[in-house]
């Protein structure tokens, strides 16, 4: 039947989150560190350095506390992956979380994980993404109103499925294309996806440049401690508000799916993970540092109401007027056009994976003429059509990053519990500052869970309701389940 899709695609674009590869594939160690530096760059910088400034402003009311929430996020995340380095280190050859956990929790937890992936956390990506491309979209070309007599029509008083429905619809339309064109094999080169992430890196830049310079830059005002309504900044507001900042850093745990192709590992997977968040740090403390000097914190609280704005579109229009508009539209639709498809291609081999397993619908285990998994790439894309119709840009987000946050805590807990089921096994990278770095961590993916329950039950509830129902699921594919591997 020729070479197995996956690999083809893993060959082909490194740079691209590879979720599950749970069929065997030979993994050769030829990335050298320069390389890997970039996948880590690349996995990264997606469509939350664009926009998150405006719910961390409007949270915050304090320019300089953004800032250090973009630190401290960015410090967090980079615990969290040396973390799981020592983990894909020692099980590079298998790859990804769904395959860590059978060997550190077992079946089931691995199970979990992967319907996690599909209710709560990818496909919610998928949506969050795609809603972004919309945006900028409208920014561009003013989409027409779509049933805005609807607008106000709620489910349980929570969903508005028909608010900004032209955005929604746009966003769908797009999941639905790009769906349709990888199930036709369609495969993105190293070379387009090396080169959209230096694309972004330079058209981030221009906006430091230029917002750095220019007249109408307030350069003190990003640095300011005090809040707008001179109420103190709480710790439960520093936590939500990196929730935000999470999902810019979000992408890092990528680290999991490249340890086998990495020379000399124990050197260049820790280097590269730390080289590489500290680059993305630097770019997202510059860009944000220009969009507060260039935009007064009560406008972007404004914007957190309206909910249609991008902040990137706004600060480049003080500058460059409707030009900049054009530019930085383009430039968002272009990152979130190439984030969404490699999304979408990558994650629907853990349903395909699952399925083969007999822990997911029969059907998702089918490839098409193409070689490729149609069923389970329709599966996903229609769940994340209605994740879509579900809520706004930044309710998807909060959800996804508290689900996520679940699974990054097992995944660094697993590094004390293989030290004692596997004390004597190869471990060719040992994480930094063991066990300080990896327990401050999980003690911070544990507040932050909790602070997300107090601070937002709805996307919370919504995501643990999600994630459980899989527990149901699992009794029913295990009553009469015929693994295919």
């Amino acid at each position: 039947m020729g070479k197995p899709v996956f690999e083809l695609f893993v060959s082909y674009a490194p740079t691209i989150k590879i979720i599950c590869m749970s069929i065997p594939s030979r993994l050769n160690r030829t990335l050298g560190l320069r390389l890997a530096i970039f996948i880590v760059i690349g996995n990264i910088i997606g469509s939350g350095v664009y926009k998150k400034v405006v719910p961390m402003a409007a949270e915050l009311h304090s320019s300089g506390w953004v800032l250090i929430c973009w630190v401290l996020g960015g410090i967090i995340s980079l615990f969290g992956a040396l973390s799981n380095a020592e983990i894909a280190s020692m099980l590079a050859d298998t790859g990804g979380e769904y395959t860590y956990y059978k060997k550190i929790y077992g079946r089931f937890f691995s199970y979990l994980y992967g319907w996690s992936n599909f209710t709560a956390i990818k496909t919610a990506a998928i949506a969050g993404i795609a809603y972004v491309f919309a945006q900028s979209l409208n920014s561009v070309v003013h989409l027409p109103t779509v049933l805005a007599s609807w607008s106000d029509i709620g489910v349980l008083g929570i969903f508005y499925p028909f608010a900004a429905f032209e955005i929604k619809l746009t966003a769908i339309l797009l999941i639905i294309i790009l769906t349709w064109i990888n199930t036709t094999g369609l495969k993105t080169g190293a070379g387009l996806s090396t080169g959209l992430m230096l694309l972004v890196l330079a058209g981030i830049m221009l906006i430091v440049l230029f917002g750095f310079s220019s007249p109408q830059a307030v350069l003190n005002a990003p640095f300011q401690m005090k809040t707008a309504n001179a109420a103190p900044v709480t710790i439960s507001a520093i936590f939500t508000a990196m929730l935000a900042a999470f999902w810019a850093y979000e992408g890092w745990n990528s680290v999991g799916f490249l340890g086998g192709e990495i020379k000399d590992p124990h050197r260049n997977v820790p280097l590269s993970i730390t080289i590489g968040l500290l680059v993305v740090i630097t770019v997202y403390i510059l860009v944000n540092t220009a969009y507060l000097a260039l935009l007064p914190l009560p406008r972007l609280v404004e914007m957190r109401t309206s909910g249609a704005s991008i902040a990137a579109v706004e600060a480049v229009k003080v500058f460059w007027g409707y030009g900049g508009l054009i530019f930085i539209s383009i430039l968002i639709l272009i990152t979130t056009l190439g984030c969404t498809h490699t999304t979408i291609l990558s994650n629907s081999r853990t349903y395909y994976a699952m399925a083969r397993e007999g822990v997911f619908f029969p059907k998702v285990s089918k490839l098409n003429k193409a070689q490729v998994p149609a069923n389970a790439l329709w599966f996903q894309g229609v769940w994340a059509c209605l994740l879509v119709l579900s809520g706004t840009f930044d309710q998807l987000t909060d959800m996804l990053i508290f689900a996520a946050f679940i699974y990054y805590g097992a995944t660094t807990l697993g590094v004390f519990i293989l030290r004692r089921k596997m004390p004597d096994a190869p471990r060719p990278y040992k994480v930094w500052g063991y066990p300080v770095v990896p327990a401050l961590f999980i003690l911070f993916c544990l507040s932050l869970i909790v602070n997300t329950i107090i601070t937002r039950p709805r996307e919370a509830a919504i995501g643990l309701t999600l994630i459980l129902l899989g527990i149901p699921f699992y009794w029913w594919f295990n009553r009469k389940a015929t693994p295919l591997l």
